[in-house]
């Protein structure tokens, strides 16, 4: 019996019970609503609900006996082995062995798509992500962005959700001059401007530019030259951004470019709609937007007193384009460094009529540190200043580092040590978990070496050892999970669910023998493990999956 099959009886049960007692009062109440929960304490059964207390109040009902009458009817259902009620009315249920083993089978016939569910079917959602400058290689912060952003594209598609993967290119402002002016002083062999950007890639990318010019620079003005290291360097750069996004396993649907914007005449079309909405004025030869009305600590300059644009000139035409392209829900990653960035974009969002938090999100992600030897890691070979996306994983690889970015919460700040990502031992989080997959694997060879398979026998009720209870109990929770992680945007959310489920399948494999020892035959209750050892693997695959990370199936 699944969580959704106990949730929809207990939803029949209401109606039939509150009918019963209160026949006059309206019950607005989906089965959706019927939440059911793990208990912390297994000896209190498989699941556990509150719902007789949430409704019994406003239906004049007694918690504590409303609960009782349930728990009775509940009961006699099959598949349930015993339901109590604890407290002022929190009801525990027992499945029997047979109802919680059935989800083995369930879960091997569903296969990828265990997990997947509806919270967002349809939904068309944008989410920008990394949105690094052209100007260097991606630092920890864009990286982290990069693991966490994919991750949360996978797992939002997951639930239905039509997600279009954005990077937002950086391509129009003054930290362009500065890197063309930065590539020009280093083909002169000049100092780097005091305002550019140094490292050994700025070189790199000044000899491909002379390269891909294939002309004699030299008889260049300066403004001519600055003009060809500009349009190639960027390309060039980005070249390489793209480059290294897919080696980490992260590609995009859009690169939008920001300068297209100011081409296009977008700026003026946004505001003009938001000056037919009566939230623009006039003010010391400015134009502004009257952002202090939703919620913003200052109205905002759009239009600067000189005739150029402010930058969130940019941000508007962007939000509009997107709006008009039929995104209804758009999400922005950022770096801690944009967090007072936040209120002027939430009022943007309602100047349009839209509703923050649901028509516009953003997301703010700490920094990351790479730790080594117990110090933090402070300049790449490469980019010279700073730790790079290349250092990430010339240090552990793809999949460790991906993982370690994903696996806490992006709000908060993170030090990765690189000590421990490279090991091969249960205290390196990846491996552990893809240690799991790999042993589900060998078990199934060595299980069909022995002739024990899956077609010959499935007896649900034999999967009695507490430890296939425990194991069960947590499979049996993955699409809550998934469901979860995609509502609060929380990937870290499925990185460690499947830690815990390696825990739970690694202490079974120890005291459950799917093989028979020696010459003794092969059972039934050979086979039904057999379902649950490939049923767990699914599941770790559907998880290392959704955080974009292989599962090896030997190690």
């Amino acid at each position: 019996m699944t969580p959704q099959d106990l949730s929809r009886q207990l939803f029949e049960l209401i109606l039939v019970v509150v009918a019963r007692h209160a026949p006059a009062q309206p019950l607005q109440l989906s089965v959706d609503d019927v939440v059911l929960e793990r208990p912390k304490n297994r000896d209190h059964g498989d699941w556990a609900t509150s719902i007789a207390l949430k409704i019994s109040k406003p239906l004049g009902l007694n918690p504590r006996e409303f609960a009782a009458e349930l728990a009775t009817e509940l009961g006699g259902f099959e598949g349930v082995a015993g339901v109590e009620v604890a407290g002022p009315g929190f009801i525990n249920v027992r499945l029997d062995a047979g109802a919680a083993g059935v989800l083995a089978q369930r879960i091997v016939e569903a296969g990828d798509s265990y997990g997947n569910g509806d919270l967002y079917r349809g939904v068309q959602m944008n989410l920008e992500f990394v949105s690094a400058n052209p100007t260097g290689p991606i630092h920890m912060g864009g990286t982290r962005w990069a693991a966490v952003g994919d991750s949360l594209a996978r797992i939002l598609k997951s639930q239905g959700g039509d997600v279009t993967r954005e990077y937002y290119f950086n391509d129009h402002g003054a930290q362009i001059d500065r890197f063309s002016r930065s590539l020009i002083a280093a083909h002169l062999g000049e100092v780097t401007p005091e305002d550019g950007y140094g490292g050994a890639y700025i070189h790199d990318i000044a000899v491909r530019v002379v390269a891909a010019y294939g002309q004699d620079m030299s008889v260049l003005p300066r403004e001519e030259m600055q003009e060809v290291f500009r349009s190639i360097g960027v390309e060039l750069m980005f070249g390489e951004i793209k480059a290294s996004l897919h080696d980490f396993g992260v590609d995009f649907d859009v690169y939008f470019h920001e300068d297209s914007l100011h081409e296009s005449r977008a700026v003026e079309r946004a505001l003009q709609r938001l000056r037919e909405l009566g939230h623009v004025f006039e003010n010391d030869g400015a134009t502004w937007l009257r952002t202090s009305d939703f919620g913003d600590d200052k109205d905002r300059v759009i239009i600067k007193s000189d005739g150029e644009a402010a930058y969130i000139a940019g941000d508007l035409a962007y939000y509009l384009d997107k709006r008009e392209r039929g995104f209804e829900r758009n999400i922005i990653m950022l770096g801690a460094d944009h967090h007072g960035y936040v209120a002027r974009m939430m009022a943007m969002c309602a100047a349009f009529g839209d509703t923050p938090t649901v028509n516009l999100e953003i997301m703010i992600g700490q920094m990351v540190n790479l730790v080594r030897d117990g110090v933090p890691m402070r300049m790449s070979k490469r980019a010279g200043t700073i730790v790079t996306l290349e250092d990430l994983v010339e240090a552990v690889g793809v999949d460790a580092g991906r993982y370690a970015l994903v696996r806490s919460s992006s709000d908060s700040q993170l030090d990765i040590d690189l000590d421990v990502l490279g090991k091969r031992t249960n205290d390196n989080p990846v491996f552990y978990v893809q240690y799991a997959h790999a042993r589900t694997c060998a078990v199934a060879r060595n299980a069909e070496i022995s002739g024990v398979n899956r077609v010959d026998g499935f007896v649900p009720e034999l999967l009695i050892h507490e430890s296939e209870s425990q194991l069960l109990g947590v499979l049996q929770e993955f699409p809550r999970i998934v469901a979860q992680a995609a509502q609060l945007r929380e990937p870290h959310r499925v990185a460690r669910y499947i830690e815990e489920v390696a825990g739970y399948y690694h202490r079974w494999y120890d005291k459950c023998r799917v093989i028979p020892q020696g010459e003794d035959a092969v059972e039934d209750v050979h086979r039904t493990r057999l379902w649950l050892n490939d049923a767990t693997g699914q599941v770790i695959r559907n998880g290392l999956a959704l955080v974009g990370v292989s599962a090896p199936e030997r190690m």
